[in-house]
């Protein structure tokens, strides 16, 4: 088991290096994006959360129950579909952490510029021309 979720961990990491944008909105299911064009990525932060909800449901509260209750998803014949869905929800999570990101909303530029604060991407941009200009 402890190879499997090293495996998993993996594919998730390089999956997320290799999925760059030049522009990316990191937001929240509470902060919908707006002004996304093509070429932008939208990445919800929340979205592991979510699909782990969709995929187990809701679980016991007590332990055993929801043992039980996991170990059926587990071994479910769709549990590799399952388990790709969380692995795609986590991918956006990785590429926050690896950019280090403090806080969300925010709207990365070419990895390097952030702008907090808004998932407004006009905005953003428009933040992002007036801090280069004042340089």
């Amino acid at each position: 088991m402890k190879k499997r979720n090293a495996v998993f961990l993996l594919a998730i990491g390089c999956a997320a290096v290799s999925a760059q944008a030049a522009t990316v909105v990191y937001t929240d299911s509470q902060h919908p994006p707006t002004g996304l064009g093509t070429g932008h990525q939208l990445v919800y932060l929340d979205a592991p959360e979510v699909v782990q909800r969709e995929v187990f449901g809701a679980l016991s509260a007590d332990p055993r129950q929801a043992a039980r209750q996991a170990n059926a998803v587990l071994q479910s014949p769709d549990w590799q579909q399952k388990e790709q869905q969380i692995v795609q929800a986590y991918q956006g999570v990785i590429q926050a952490y690896g950019l280090g990101l403090k806080k969300y909303p925010a709207v990365v530029f070419d990895d390097q510029y952030v702008v907090y604060g808004t998932a407004d991407v006009a905005l953003a941009e428009a933040k992002l021309a007036e801090h280069k200009g004042a340089q």
